[in-house]
């Protein structure tokens, strides 16, 4: 991962190649250029469709490590892999400076970032079990680093991935250099081109709601998932309505969130999630600490089975204590 000097003003800084100098989908393929907006590519909690640029293999993967932070999508990681290695794996894919693999990760960067994503016990550049969620957790790192940086958060992200995060937070935005200015055009851009798939569609949601409605009146009972207790808890509940659809979620609400697929703006059918923590001072967000969890239904209100002596119901949403929100898309336990 590393960036050429734009004029004398700026200092290489080891991230991602701005493009990939290997042979293969270094020049986008003559894809068109349009400015499409870098909204509606965040946070979006689905997996992505078959794509003749991209090797199946990887669609699970982009899919899953795609929503690895609000700021990205598997769309903005499968654009960024496209533009810096067209999907090469061969030891072949280096770039004039030394960037490695799939990811173009650079050994320095790879030294600091790079995660073993498969769990085998090793970190391997050439590895894109390994390589591609340690380019989407670099990512989400400099999506947090700037964080607080007015605009587009993902454009921020991109234009830190791509020049730093110390610029992005200097100039309060996408830096003067257009290196990096190109970059999160073309990454947007290319971006917009890769299609999502419908595997959390109206279809999904429709069962997960209509399922979770059919339930209220139910008694709260701990532990209950409704089978065996004669009621349910709030992750029973949950559990619950996903598997009416087809998608197996873990049994408690934390492990739930930990899980499945982040996104930033909840809609119909989305797991939220709550903590009573939230309200201390100075609380810091951990998914240890979720405590709660129900089915977001629109308008603010969400569904949920609240509490021992309440039953499963519909009410206004918890915003003092709102943790974040989720969206399951696979037949597996995510």
């Amino acid at each position: 991962m590393s960036l050429k000097a734009v004029g004398a003003a700026m200092v290489a800084v080891p991230v991602l190649a701005l493009v990939a100098t290997v042979g293969g989908g270094s020049s986008l393929l003559g894809l068109p250029i349009s400015d499409t907006s870098a909204a509606g590519l965040k946070g979006a909690g689905a997996a992505l469709a078959s794509d003749r640029r991209m090797p199946e293999k990887f669609r699970a993967l982009i899919s899953k490590w795609g929503n690895e932070c609000p700021a990205l999508s598997p769309q903005i990681l499968a654009a960024q892999l496209y533009q810096e290695s067209g999907f090469r794996t061969d030891r072949g894919a280096v770039s004039s400076a030394n960037a490695m693999g799939i990811a173009q990760f650079i050994p320095s960067t790879w030294a600091k970032y790079g995660v073993d994503g498969n769990s085998d016990g090793k970190r391997d550049i050439w590895d894109p079990e390994d390589a591609i969620p340690s380019a989407a957790k670099y990512d989400c790192v400099v999506a947090h680093d700037t964080r607080k940086v007015p605009g587009d958060a993902t454009r921020n992200m991109l234009a830190a991935y791509n020049a730093g995060s110390y610029k992005v937070r200097k100039y309060g935005g996408i830096p003067p250099y257009k290196e990096t200015q190109d970059y999160v055009r073309i990454i947007t851009d290319t971006a917009a081109s890769f299609q999502m798939s419908a595997s959390s569609s109206s279809a999904v949601t429709a069962k997960v709601v209509a399922y979770a409605s059919s339930k209220i009146g139910t008694p709260y009972v701990w532990g209950g998932d409704g089978e065996t207790e004669g009621g349910f808890d709030c992750s029973g509940l949950t559990k619950a309505a996903y598997g009416a659809a087809g998608i197996t979620l873990p049994r408690v609400a934390n492990d739930q969130y930990d899980a499945t697929p982040k996104v930033s703006d909840p809609q119909k059918g989305d797991l939220v999630f709550f903590s009573q923590k939230k309200r201390n001072a100075g609380y810091r967000f951990n998914s240890r600490d979720i405590d709660h969890v129900g089915i977001y239904l629109g308008d603010g209100k969400f569904l949920n089975a609240p509490r021992t002596g309440a039953k499963v119901r519909i009410e206004a949403m918890w915003w003092d204590t709102f943790m974040g929100a989720t969206r399951p898309t696979s037949s597996k336990t995510v």
